[in-house]
């Protein structure tokens, strides 16, 4: 199977990206990849695999390697005197800005080329916590109380201590900070807005049960991974879910009702269809009272959740056999036709 691994992009979680796509290296082995690199200043870069190392990227030896730029359908390698085009099935592996906002996937639509991950629509719902919100109440889905701050107003918050603070649009665990009274809040907010102009502000739950599912749907079925419990300590921060992330062998099952199990799964499918066809996403939910309430959704998650499935390279074959098609619009300028022949031209 060929596909095209995207990866890097400008962003915060840039690096993560990077270490996601040399583990895919690994879990799709076997497949023919070719790695095409998005640097900060927008520029894609073919790498050779023999170099899909961390320092690569550090040293900025991807720049000696070839650029590459778009055509209807494909990554295109131009030179003086040849033309080469890589037309495999993108995967979506940016990771934050660009890769989860909407951007790349945009940028793949216009130009026709089939690929992995979260839709425009998908990733606006997915990428900024807000909308996830909206889309939870839309849908009946339970999730966590919140309140939304702006870095230009002041007002007082509603939620009781002890709370936690989490940029709107940054995953990662990048920027969040539990406050447990008031004395920690400024430096906790100020931490927040320093990287997005939008915060929410949740009650931290104190020994809350987290599970997390990943799946995708491929010939109208719904397919998943196994259902984990992470360990964690307050909270997953950022070293706990990255620096541990790019392990490639499958975690456990979690020890959980078969019941319950249904519930995660019921409440995944709910936020995946309609939305979410042709990624491959992870749901993060917490359970309080016996009700499943929606964390977060991870709309490109880190490694692609790899861990969390039994047959990880052919459930990545089985989506890619389902991508959802882009209906064209057909243009025949019939009316322009039919205006300059109203007017004898």
């Amino acid at each position: 199977m060929k596909l095209n691994i995207l990866f890097g992009g400008t962003s915060f979680e840039h690096e993560i990206s990077i270490v996601s796509a040399i583990t895919l290296k690994e879990k799709l082995s076997g497949f023919d990849l070719n790695f095409i690199f998005c640097d900060q200043d927008h520029i894609f870069y073919l790498i050779d695999p023999l170099k899909m190392r961390a320092n690569t990227f550090s040293k900025g030896e991807h720049k000696k390697m070839p650029q590459l730029g778009l055509t209807n359908g494909a990554f295109v390698q131009k030179t003086l005197f040849s033309r080469k085009t890589y037309s495999a099935t993108v995967l979506n592996l940016i990771h934050g800005a660009d890769g989860e906002d909407g951007t790349i996937a945009a940028l793949l639509d216009f130009f026709g080329i089939d690929y992995i991950g979260p839709r425009v629509d998908a990733s606006v719902f997915s990428y900024d916590k807000r909308y996830t919100k909206y889309l939870c109440e839309a849908r009946g889905i339970k999730s966590v109380a919140y309140e939304v701050l702006a870095a230009n107003e002041h007002k007082d918050l509603k939620t009781p201590y002890p709370l936690i603070i989490k940029p709107a649009r940054l995953g990662s665990s990048i920027g969040v900070s539990i406050v447990r009274d008031e004395a920690q809040l400024d430096y906790a907010l100020d931490s927040g807005f320093e990287y997005d102009s939008v915060i929410l502000v949740e009650p931290f739950i104190e020994g809350v049960k987290e599970y997390n599912v990943a799946g995708f749907m491929a010939e109208g079925k719904m397919y998943f991974s196994i259902v984990e419990e992470p360990q964690k300590n307050e909270f997953l921060d950022f070293e706990k879910k990255y620096m541990d992330f790019s392990r490639s062998e499958q975690v456990l099952k979690a020890d959980i009702s078969s019941e319950l199990e249904a519930k995660l799964k019921a409440n995944f499918e709910k936020i995946y269809t309609n939305l979410f066809e042709g990624a491959l996403i992870r749901c993060d939910f917490f359970v309080v009272n016996g009700d499943v309430l929606l964390n977060e959704i991870n709309p490109i998650p880190g490694s692609m959740a790899n861990y969390l499935f039994e047959d990880f390279k052919g459930s990545i074959e089985m989506l890619s056999r389902s991508l959802p098609k882009t209906k064209k619009a057909k243009t025949s300028y019939e009316y322009i036709h039919s205006i300059s022949s109203a007017k004898g031209k």
